[in-house]
């Protein structure tokens, strides 16, 4: 995992999240999708403010406020292959369920500003984290600083997919 090649991806990522969010109506933005399932606005919802989680994460891990526990080898796995094992839908643990909410378009954008802030951030201290300082994912178990950055490039990654989806739908 080079963590360098990772923050260019994850800036690809962002602006497609960015363009897609301007090519949504506002008024469908909110809406429930005939598939059923989140709205745009739950997805924008729920990928930035899990992202934003992430990276208090990865700043723990980084800072020496973690653990030195085993990350298991499925999710190393994961973290190689770059993608989340085939499914036809995860169940988002429910405290970060109780998180999503529906949002505007503006809202969904701040969020996005936001979290290339805090990425921005926190990025510097990927280079110098202690690989066996890690905090605990809510499925993933234990995750070191650019554990944590790749979680979040394959998150998003992830949740692009589901955007399509919803956009296929409609």
């Amino acid at each position: 995992m080079n963590a360098a090649k990772i923050k260019i991806s994850l800036h690809h990522i962002i602006d497609a999240y960015k363009a897609k969010l301007s090519s949504y109506p506002e008024e469908i933005f909110e809406l429930t999708p005939p598939i059923n399932g989140w709205s745009y606005s739950e997805v924008y919802s729920h990928i930035f403010d899990s992202s934003l989680l992430s990276l208090i994460a990865l700043e723990n891990s980084a800072k020496g406020k973690g653990e030195n526990k085993p990350t298991h080898f499925v999710v190393k796995l994961i973290l190689l292959l770059g993608s989340l094992p085939p499914a036809k839908k995860y169940k988002v643990p429910k405290r970060l369920a109780e998180r999503v909410k529906k949002i505007s378009k503006t809202e969904a954008m701040d969020f996005i500003l936001e979290f290339e802030k805090a990425l921005t951030d926190n990025y510097p201290l990927v280079a110098n984290a202690n690989e066996n300082c890690k905090t605990k994912h809510p499925r993933l178990g234990y995750l070191n600083a650019k554990q944590w950055l790749r979680f979040i490039e394959i998150h998003l990654k992830h949740h692009l997919k589901q955007l399509v989806r919803i956009e296929k739908s409609f």
